[in-house]
């Protein structure tokens, strides 16, 4: 089998397995052009070549043997997957992630792993990986030893203000500790997130791991922020466990055993003591709960079901209710634009936006290369000190 390739009025026949082991490897799989082919056998040498562009494939591969094709995608997964599984961990969650789904976000941020250990001197090596590594021990206890760890407490998270507050605070503490901290932000990210859900990543480092807090609709009809904020501990918890993966978790889920992980997020943003002095059964008891521990109100329901507060039934039936709730809200308008140096300092983290900065002003890096590596050609040299205002 082939695929015709027009070029002008010839045709050009290409190994299918070629075709399709090239694109499938890649995120320009997920493009239309790629099933326009498939389904009718041929395509335009231009839009192979916008394909090759978009999924960073030289274009002259297509025309190769199998074996060398093979041979070139197998090394590069080979160097993706050194800071990320191939396999997906999931929380009460059926959804599983394809790594080129978030293949060049991975590259891109493993490139920025690599750039800041190149240029900081400073740099330690990271003292919250492998933090939990033993089992046996009380999950309360490696909460309180990973929240000792990060120089966090429930005091300060409890007398944020606001929720938003909450998660700077979190995400404050992480890169005080060289974990960084990457957000989604669309339109400033190498790849688009939307044939895929999923509630982030870990990428493994031993100097400075990477957290990818993937933004957009989780589906579980919970408020943004408070789950995020879940998220976020609950992907500490893998850093500190030496999980390194793509996460899927259901935040309304009434699971029976969501695992070991989930119950040490658990119990750093809302500890036991504490629950148990509340003892949460109401939806309101959910709610108020929720606003101080700085969560969801689903996220409380869950906990005190699983600390024995509320019996499974009574969890499912606050969860369907508080699941109603959300969907009946009024969604928001526009959103505002967001400005563009406050938008790469969002999704580099402004530890390594502030580390690439002094390497910048070192000398060690130049102004053109900065933009196209830090700020992927979104700011432009004169754009700098904007970025440095945005990381004060």
């Amino acid at each position: 089998m082939s695929i015709e390739v027009l070029i002008g009025r010839d045709a050009v026949p290409i190994d299918d397995t070629v075709f399709t082991t090239l694109l499938d490897s890649s995120v320009a799989g997920t493009y239309r052009g790629y099933e326009r082919a498939l389904e009718s056998g041929r395509i335009k040498y231009a839009e192979l070549v916008e394909l090759a562009r978009k999924g960073e494939i030289p274009h002259s591969l297509f025309f190769a043997p199998l074996s060398l094709v093979q041979r070139q995608v197998k090394t590069k997964t080979e160097k993706l997957l050194a800071g990320v599984s191939r396999d997906t961990f999931s929380i009460g969650s059926r959804s599983k992630v394809d790594l080129r789904d978030v293949e060049l976000i991975v590259k891109d941020l493993i490139r920025k792993q690599q750039l800041v250990r190149k240029h900081d001197p400073s740099l330690q090596r990271n003292s919250i990986i492998g933090l939990l590594r033993d089992d046996t021990s009380a999950v309360e206890a490696d909460a309180a030893r990973l929240m000792s760890a990060l120089g966090l407490s429930n005091e300060a998270l409890r007398s944020c203000r606001t929720k938003t507050k909450a998660l700077d605070l979190i995400i404050d503490r992480l890169e005080a500790n060289q974990v960084l901290v990457s957000r989604s932000v669309q339109h400033y990210m190498p790849q688009r997130l939307t044939h895929v859900e999923f509630s982030g990543m870990t990428i493994r480092d031993n100097k400075v791991p990477y957290i990818f807090l993937a933004g957009g609709d989780h589906g579980d009809d919970q408020e943004p922020v408070g789950r995020t904020i879940f998220t976020l501990a609950l992907m500490t918890v893998l850093v500190a466990r030496r999980i390194f993966a793509p996460m899927t978790w259901d935040g309304g889920s009434a699971e029976t055993d969501p695992g070991r992980e989930y119950d040490i997020a658990g119990v750093m943003l809302m500890p036991t003591n504490r629950m148990k002095e509340l003892s949460p059964t109401s939806i309101d008891d959910m709610k108020a709960a929720s606003d101080e521990f700085k969560v969801t109100a689903s996220a409380v329901t869950v906990r005190a079901m699983r600390l024995g507060i509320i019996n499974r039934e009574t969890a499912s039936n606050h969860l369907d209710h508080l699941r109603g709730e959300f969907r009946s809200l009024p969604k928001g308008g526009p959103r505002s634009p967001i400005h563009p140096e406050n938008a790469v300092r969002k999704y580099n983290g402004r530890e390594l936006t502030v580390r690439m900065l002094h390497a910048l002003d070192g000398g060690s890096i130049s102004p053109g290369e900065f933009c196209r590596s830090i700020c992927l050609n979104k700011l432009k040299p004169s754009r700098i000190d904007d970025l440095r205002r945005a990381v004060e």
